[in-house]
């Protein structure tokens, strides 16, 4: 972007006044992305300038979101000569040159909730509020959600009198807009009708979730049987800066082969967390923003650099904890029982005002400010949100739980799966008297010692025909003498499962045609039941929230050529 007093030779569109965007964190830096669009669209009278800010200790990703964005970014030392009529951030710790120019500071959460370190001391101070040297200029307007932050920064920065706004929340009013396509979020991140989403947050530092149990997405993969729930979690931007992708993937690569939802740094989040059906949090933004929002909650942490009186920590007396020395399962699913749409609506009434206009009043704010008459066009409101890609990998290898129960014509296997990658995270809980365990694989897996190992193995994709999947099994058989069987799908809702003594079982599910896993753990559990395989047809419940049947019959073993 071109700037200085000679800016105009170079420039094509000549506006009417530059609003420089200050970028220091992701955090902070996102949320004006994702604001900004709503209020300049089609205005041609503002130009906009983001200059990066570099003396954050989060400041990695700055630059790359801005890019990735489309932004044109000058260096910080080049504010003052862009001569700007307005600057406007979503991080309070920035150092505005000497000027005139008013500066409007957005909240990058929920109002004032947290105390943090002082970057510019070694003591604390209170998250979202200005510094008092800009505050005494006369420049500094804080963009506020509700009246009661107004007070609240008042009685900690009296300089603060008379320059805050109350906006509302645009975060809040998408993610109560977005409700209605809540289908589709899930859809996007392969989340299944019949399964249940329990989205873990967690904010910064040692007193946040993650820094207090790191090892909670792990476990609680390890308790929820994976074909009835998904996991994910939201990691905080500056745990991101901080420590990197690759050190917060490694430390999560088995709940990663798991099949745990990382959600990416930004953006993705918020469709993740309309979609979740369950929100185990802490005392960040997102777990107030997910309750407000009329999630079932509950709290695994709870820092004590919360700030008494604040929505959040109002929160905390009402939302129930989650033990975790005690079941996991039981805890998520008593919590769904027990919620009701309106739980947490005192917490929503204090967090949030003006619902539903916070863009019409924010455009009306940057509009008075810069001394531009708004637009014609109408109020700007929010909009649905995007759906977000499913990041995640592909589970391939499980610890399989069967109970057989009936007799004969009456015969139903009730089935449950944790991923292998997971177990070792939780203490080995023995199934229903009379089941069996077994492990299973499919060829997709990298681990060698798991596929050895493993009792079952599945094709990972369909084979073209019967004569193909019969090699197939023949020759993984072959390879790997510790399996008992081999299954592999040959068409819509049909799998031919080999057993170590030649025998052939043709299982053919009434169902949906899905994972060739479920009928070779059916024929499994059958096997070592003593329940004929030739003529039976077998009930198969995964957990309480699927059934169906699946008939198995011996075929004759055809020549694998």
């Amino acid at each position: 972007m071109p700037v200085g007093a000679d800016a105009h030779r170079w420039s094509t569109f000549s506006g009417e006044r530059t609003l420089v965007i200050a970028a220091r964190t992701v955090t902070s830096t996102v949320r004006v992305l994702e604001t900004l669009p709503s209020l300049l669209r089609g205005d041609s009278r503002v130009t906009v300038i983001f200059a990066y800010d570099p003396t954050s200790a989060f400041n990695a990703g700055v630059l790359e979101l801005l890019r990735d964005a489309g932004c044109r970014v000058m260096p910080w030392e080049q504010l003052e000569s862009s001569s700007p009529d307005l600057i406007l951030s979503a991080s309070e710790n920035i150092e505005v040159p000497e000027g005139n120019c008013p500066v409007l500071v957005l909240p990058h959460g929920v109002g004032f909730q947290k105390f943090v370190p002082d970057s510019r001391s070694s003591g604390e101070r209170l998250s979202g509020a200005v510094a008092d040297s800009l505050l005494e200029t006369g420049r500094a307007w804080l963009a506020v959600s509700h009246p009661a932050q107004e007070e609240q920064l008042l009685a900690v920065h009296p300089k603060a009198a008379g320059h805050t706004l109350l906006v509302g929340d645009p975060c809040f009013d998408e993610l109560v807009g977005s409700q209605p396509r809540r289908v589709m979020y899930r859809e996007a991140l392969g989340v299944a009708e019949h399964q249940r989403l329990v989205m873990v947050s967690s904010t910064w530092g040692p007193t946040s979730l993650l820094g207090r149990h790191p090892d909670l997405p792990q476990r609680l993969l390890a308790q929820l049987p994976c074909d009835e729930y998904r996991v994910g979690v939201i990691v905080h931007p500056n745990v991101w800066a901080a420590h990197g992708a690759w050190q917060i993937r490694t430390l999560y690569a088995a709940a990663l082969d798991a099949g745990l939802l990382l959600m990416p740094a930004v953006h993705a989040w918020r469709p993740a967390l309309v979609a979740a059906d369950v929100l185990v949090g802490d005392h960040g933004s997102v777990t107030l923003y997910g309750a407000s929002a009329g999630i079932p909650l509950l709290l695994a942490a709870f820092g004590s650099d919360s700030v008494p009186g604040t929505a959040v920590h109002e929160l905390s007396a009402l939302a129930p904890r989650l033990d975790l020395r005690g079941d996991l399962l039981r805890q998520v699913d008593d919590v769904v029982r027990g919620h009701t749409p309106q739980q947490y609506a005192a917490v929503a009434d204090q967090a949030f005002a003006e619902r539903g206009h916070a863009l019409a009043r924010l455009r009306t704010v940057l509009y008075r400010l810069l001394q531009l008459p708004e637009p014609a066009s109408p109020p700007p409101s929010a909009l649905m949100l995007t759906a977000a890609d499913p990041p995640v990998s592909q589970v391939t290898s499980w610890q399989v739980t069967t109970l057989v129960a009936g007799e004969r014509e009456e015969v139903s296997v009730v089935l449950s799966r944790i991923p292998a990658a997971v177990c070792g995270f939780d203490e080995a809980r023995p199934g229903p008297p009379g089941s069996f365990a077994h492990l299973a694989c499919t060829t997709d897996e990298r681990d060698r010692r798991l596929a050895e190992s493993a009792s079952v193995l599945v094709r990972s994709r369909c084979s073209a025909t019967p004569v193909e999947a019969l090699r197939w099994i023949r020759d993984t058989l072959a390879e790997l003498p510790g399996s008992l069987l081999a299954a592999s799908a040959v068409r819509q809702g049909v799998c031919l499962v080999g057993l170590r003594d030649g025998r052939v079982v043709e299982a053919s599910a009434t169902g949906p045609a899905g994972d060739p896993g479920l009928p070779a753990a059916v024929v499994y559990a059958c096997l070592r039941a003593g329940h004929p395989l030739n003529g039976s047809r077998v009930t198969l419940r995964v957990g309480g929230v699927r059934e169906e049947d699946i008939v198995l019959r011996l075929r004759p073993v055809l020549a694998a050529r």
